[in-house]
């Protein structure tokens, strides 16, 4: 199998590309990187595009909310768009893939709001085909809180989604949940086309759990990849399909570009990626 090429998640320096897209765009691109994950997109694809091409870059994938009416951050709410535009704007930049990144907790603490965010999920392969793309899903640790007859909100959700819908599994966020994270990759299969590469110190407890105190980003100790307590090597050896080896910081320790070159330091020198 391939090896995954190298991305940067773009929220990782989100002030940064707010501030000066161009230029912190030509920053990842003198690091030696091609890809990216675009975030926020559907407002200013044709800006994004633009940028991106003037640096050599692309964005196979694409994080976009598609299964709430709102998207909740612990920085902010986004509104969502419609499906179809989603769709649209992520085809003028070039995705392959357009991935929704969360899907509030309270959702995932039944047996229907499983069923209910999967059902969604399905319904959107087909409309995504006809843009010449996929849909998938990214993680956080609430798919984790909860069990269903012994399984887990994440196994139920795996288990009523159609194969189509690809997976992007955020490997400190998992190990956050409580998983042994390079079996969850290993039983992920073909399916997982994708990872977030971000270590750190995990929370000592699930932050999305009923009873956890507010939560946000500020309270992470995240780490430059390789520093940290999240099993990256061992998980990224479980995946042999995975597509994408995507880095990201919820909040970077550092000069965030200096963290994302570190990452990608780890990444290349440790052979996980082409």
């Amino acid at each position: 199998m391939a090896l995954p090429l190298a991305s940067v998640q773009l929220y990782t320096l989100a002030k940064e590309f707010s501030e000066d897209m161009s230029g912190s765009l030509d920053k990842l691109a003198a690091l030696g990187l091609k890809n990216v994950e675009a975030f926020d997109f559907v407002r200013r694809p044709v800006e994004i595009r633009a940028a991106l091409d003037a640096s050599g870059l692309a964005s196979p994938t694409g994080h976009a909310p598609l299964l709430s009416d709102e998207l909740w951050t612990p920085d902010g709410s986004i509104p969502t768009p419609a499906p179809e535009v989603v769709f649209e704007a992520a085809a003028k930049i070039g995705m392959t893939t357009v991935i929704d990144p969360f899907v509030p907790a309270e959702r995932w603490f039944t047996e229907d709001g499983v069923a209910d965010i999967a059902e969604r999920l399905n319904r959107l392969v087909e409309t995504a085909a006809g843009f010449g793309m996929t849909v998938g899903y990214h993680n956080h640790a609430q798919e984790f809180v909860k069990s269903f007859d012994g399984q887990s909100a994440y196994e139920r959700f795996l288990q009523l989604t159609d194969d189509r819908v690809e997976i992007e599994l955020d490997l400190f966020w998992a190990q956050t949940g409580g998983q042994d994270v390079p079996a969850l990759v290993e039983s992920l299969g073909d399916r997982l086309v994708a990872v977030h590469v971000k270590d750190g110190v995990v929370p000592t407890a699930n932050p999305w759990a009923p009873g956890s105190e507010s939560f946000g980003s500020d309270s992470l100790d995240q780490r430059r990849a390789g520093t940290g307590s999240v099993p990256l090597a061992e998980s990224l050896k479980a995946g042999p399909g995975i597509r994408f080896a995507v880095i990201e910081y919820d909040k970077a320790p550092g000069d965030v570009f200096e963290d994302i070159a570190a990452s990608y330091a780890f990444l290349r020198e440790g052979g996980f990626v082409a």
